[in-house]
């Protein structure tokens, strides 16, 4: 009788007990990519007999979270704004993406090197492109990841550096093991001129309407001038919508930052997280 009460104790305590928080992913560290020496840099130092100093590579952290089962799966590099990660975003991050099937890394580009933000324009600004293919690196190392299938997702300044890196480009940047590269790039309302002509993968981009940090008007001229022999780009604009629209910290009101305006909106963050899953299903399981 008393193990028959003490049973449905324990029930009811389980179920007047405040709900879970939801888990998060772990916590690791990489190396941002290196730059590789430029030939001028290296022939210089031949001809005054220098040793070739590799430039140094900075250690920063992320949030890993995968699936459940063995994989190989297909993975997600994320990229967070010039405001920083913040933890309601990395979570519903780590949840929209894993629940996909994605194992998901999400960059913290900024609390290794003591950044708050990188808005203001005062202060170096580390390179997120670096930070972007450091985590690629990182992940192709991992058993559970098929390296051939990773995406690159960024939004606002993140979503510059997927642009940029989305870029075709003759002449590598980066130390990167040979055969390694994203396989399709996603940008939530960048600047659209990070973009150049020419693109290497395919490309989703997302704008709002009425955004007055990153102006959709870009993105109207990037398709204009895009070559269409090139990977294949998508771009859409969302009526009625602002930077930021699918952070619900925005609010449907709106709020000011840095002196912009910025505004939640559901209906575009819903058709949106659409449109992502739909182009991650496509481009990387083809």
């Amino acid at each position: 009788m008393r193990h028959a009460i003490a049973a449905l104790c324990a029930v009811v305590l389980t179920m007047l007990a405040p709900p879970r928080a939801a888990q998060a992913g772990d916590l690791v560290t990489f190396d941002s990519a290196r730059y590789l020496l430029g030939s001028l840099q290296q022939r210089l130092a031949r001809e005054r007999g220098e040793a070739i100093a590799r430039p140094p590579r900075d250690r920063i952290q992320g949030y890993l979270a995968k699936p459940d089962g063995a994989g190989p799966f297909a993975a997600v590099v994320h990229l967070h704004g010039c405001g920083g990660l913040t933890e309601d975003r990395r979570i519903a991050a780590e949840q929209q993406f894993t629940a996909l099937g994605y194992v998901t890394l999400i960059v913290d580009s900024f609390t290794t090197r003591g950044l708050k933000e990188a808005c203001s324009g005062r202060g170096a600004l580390p390179s997120r492109e670096a930070d972007a293919i450091g985590a690629l690196e990182y992940l192709a190392t991992l058993p559970f990841v098929d390296a051939k299938r990773i995406a690159l997702l960024g939004y606002s300044q993140g979503g510059d550096a997927a642009l940029s890196l989305a870029t075709a480009s003759e002449t590598a940047l980066f130390e990167l093991p040979g055969g390694l590269s994203f396989k399709a790039a996603v940008a939530y309302y960048p600047m659209c001129g990070a973009a150049g002509d020419d693109l290497a993968i395919p490309t989703l981009i997302l704008a709002g309407e009425l955004d007055d940090w990153a102006r959709a008007s870009e993105c109207t001229r990037l398709m204009r001038r895009w070559n269409h022999n090139s990977a294949a780009l998508w771009v859409t604009i969302f009526p009625e919508a602002y930077h930021d629209f699918d952070n619900p910290k925005a609010t449907p009101h709106g709020i000011r930052y840095f002196g912009h305006w910025l505004r939640y909106n559901p209906e575009a963050a819903a058709a949106a997280a659409r449109q992502v899953k739909s182009f991650l299903s496509r481009e990387l399981h083809n």
